[in-house]
């Protein structure tokens, strides 16, 4: 796992902590591992962890480092 922030907040408001970075067997896809405050653990493509979304005509990352002004993160 590559070296940086731990903690990010999802662009609908959610704070989730990065567990590690994995390989899905089927296709050695990279995947990001992580888990919500409630405790779930998630696991998405690296790809879509880190790309963008356009909400409302505005492009935010989907995941950001925790330390992101809160003012940019829609949230």
């Amino acid at each position: 796992m590559k070296a940086g922030p731990q903690r990010y907040r999802h662009y609908k408001g959610g704070v989730y902590e990065l567990v590690c970075e994995a390989v899905l067997e089927a296709d050695h896809t990279p995947v990001m591992v992580y888990r919500g405050a409630d405790g779930k653990v998630w696991v998405r493509p690296r790809d879509a962890f880190f790309e963008t979304v356009t909400v409302d005509g505005v492009v935010l990352p989907r995941f950001a480092p925790l330390d992101t002004p809160p003012d940019t993160l829609n949230a």
